[in-house]
């Protein structure tokens, strides 16, 4: 994930900043509690696209 992406993008749901998790290919917002996927190297940012994190899942 590009750095310089990472600190563009924020979360369409609350605006806040996201995390990478690499392991996953995600996008995490821990304010909305979603993670966004990336898929061939490009976030999609759309909530509907989002898996909803699990209350005892670590970011």
């Amino acid at each position: 994930m590009d750095a310089k992406l990472l600190q563009i993008l924020v979360c369409p749901v609350t605006k806040g900043p996201l995390i990478y998790n690499k392991a996953k290919n995600e996008l995490i917002s821990k304010s909305a509690r979603l993670a966004y996927p990336i898929r061939d190297g490009i976030p999609v940012m759309l909530e509907e696209e989002a898996r909803k994190l699990d209350d005892d899942e670590e970011m």
